[in-house]
């Protein structure tokens, strides 16, 4: 059991953050909230940034609004000075509505689905599932601008539902994707009900695939979305879009449980929520950001700061990250380049005393380090012989260091070496009682997986092969992962939330002390 000073109030902020964030759209949003609370300017990719940046600055940019970057520019910051790096995903897996869902069978009302990544959806059934994403949305007091809206629908309005064991009794649960794993709605009597048809009436909307009229006879290349969609599925993301249905060009809606996250456990230890892969990393580095720029953080305040404080949260690594807005695009590099040649302003508006060398870019990267934060394996006691022995972490002991021989992880001795400096100087959680702090340090782990097992991977190799930076990966322990519901560890948010603090409050004093080449 971890020592009694630890507190579970981050655990509890964590909570808030993961209820607000069921898709990688609302990730983000509850990112900028956080980091503007803190005092981060919102700039853009498509601006300048030459007399935007400054020392002691502190900024962030979206891409697609589901993946951001958030840095400080340290007050010592000259271009070829390190940046310290965070990176985490926003997304998980999950359902996701085809563009082309309308169904109905046998009376029921069903929504078309196609499944985002490689989730366990057996346990997707039987439970209280609602919508979430953006839509696309035509903006009539703007001009007609089309804009995008967050939708956020709180009922539960669809299931999955299971078949009675009485009419197939299988020993394994299986099922087939594309014709089992159909969400219910409702009943089709009762949307007949609600659209005041009778029984023999259709349904409102024509066969969905091909050109039609739109509502005011136009022509559209499509067929409209409530003929593509049932039509009060169409109403209701209207109605949390703030717009009428016809304005509703299109959007990217995902299921998700309604049950909310939750501490569980005899003496509140374990947290039961969705999507702890990769929300709960993605959080510890958004507020290990935040705290390490306050005055009570360990280590270098940001104006005596010789590097730059970076996170990184992307969208689509459940995926394969191979996208404008993945890990495995220009974003990061994109930055990063941009950042290390913003001595080339005017002289006026130079923010920086030494102009920027044709090689800064490079120079930054062979001093940079980034950890890649990815939830890892606990072990599993009812599954004990799927772990190595001498590898078993446990939660609420602390981040796990991830490796592999194959370099399914990018961790080597390097990284190891640095990290562990990193978690001895992270400053103490505070005890509850008093709020004062005790001996400084926070734990960590190991995992490599058994030889006779296959491995995952993250963002860390495809990352550090692309900028040649030291690399190392890490995550908090949970059980089920890609499920519908997963366990962390109250403590483990806390834990990790000081560890990243401390790598940006002494990353620049530490760097030039793990010397290799």
């Amino acid at each position: 059991m971890p020592p009694r000073t630890v507190s579970r109030e981050s655990a509890e902020d964590f909570l808030s953050f993961v209820n607000a964030s069921p898709t990688p759209f609302h990730a983000v949003k509850s990112a900028k909230q956080r980091l503007e609370a803190a005092g981060f300017e919102p700039i853009k990719e498509r601006d300048s940034w030459a007399s935007t940046i400054k020392p002691n600055g502190k900024y962030y940019l979206t891409r697609n609004a589901s993946s951001i970057i958030a840095f400080a520019v340290g007050g010592a910051w000259n271009p070829g000075n390190p940046i310290a790096m965070i990176g985490a995903h926003t997304d998980s897996p999950c359902l996701r509505i085809k563009p082309v869902s309308k169904r109905s069978s046998d009376g029921f009302l069903e929504v078309g689905v196609e499944t985002y990544g490689g989730g366990l959806w057996h346990t997707w059934f039987d439970r209280d599932l609602s919508i979430a994403g953006r839509a696309m949305v035509r903006d009539r007091r703007n001009g007609g601008a089309i804009v995008q809206k967050l939708v956020k629908i709180e009922r539960p309005i669809l299931r999955v539902p299971t078949l009675a064991i009485h009419l197939e009794r299988q020993e394994t649960f299986a099922f087939n994707k594309e014709e089992q794993l159909f969400p219910i709605a409702g009943l089709v009597a009762a949307e007949l009900n609600r659209q005041g048809r009778g029984l023999a009436e259709p349904l409102e909307g024509g066969r969905p695939g091909s050109p039609s009229s739109g509502d005011n006879g136009s022509f559209e290349p499509l067929k409209t979305m409530r003929e593509r969609h049932h039509a009060y599925v169409v109403e209701l993301i209207a109605r949390e879009a703030g717009a009428r249905p016809e304005d509703v060009l299109d959007f990217e809606m995902v299921l998700y449980d309604t049950q909310k996250a939750a501490i569980g456990g005899l003496n509140d230890e374990l947290i039961f929520s969705a999507r702890l892969d990769n929300l709960m990393m993605s959080f510890c580095g958004l507020q290990g950001l935040i705290e390490s720029l306050g005055s009570s953080a360990g280590g270098a305040k940001l104006d005596r700061d010789p590097s730059i404080r970076l996170l990184a949260l992307f969208d689509h690594e459940e995926i394969g990250s191979t996208t404008a807005q993945g890990a495995d695009s220009n974003l990061l590099p994109a930055v990063l380049r941009r950042l290390c040649t913003l001595a080339d302003a005017d002289a006026d508006d130079a923010a920086y005393a030494d102009p920027a060398s044709p090689t800064a870019y490079e120079q930054s990267l062979a001093r940079s380090f980034l950890v890649s934060a990815d939830m890892a394996h606990s072990v599993h006691p009812n599954y004990p012989r799927k772990y190595e022995a001498a590898h078993r972490p446990e939660m609420n002991r602390g981040a796990v260091i991830k490796i592999n021989a194959n370099a399914r992880y990018a961790t080597n001795a390097v990284g190891m070496a640095l990290l562990q400096e990193v978690a001895r100087r992270a400053r103490a959680p505070a005890t509850p009682a008093c709020g004062a702090d005790t001996a400084a340090g926070v734990p960590l782990q190991l995992f490599v997986v058994r030889n006779d097992s296959s491995c995952g991977s993250t963002i860390g190799p495809m990352l550090s092969a692309a900028l040649g930076a030291r690399t190392l990966d890490l995550g908090n322990a949970q059980l089920s992962m890609h499920s519908v519901r997963e366990t962390g560890g109250v403590w483990d948010v806390e834990h990790a939330v000081r560890l990243f603090e401390s790598f940006w409050g002494h990353y620049g004093e530490l760097e030039g002390m793990v010397v290799v080449d």
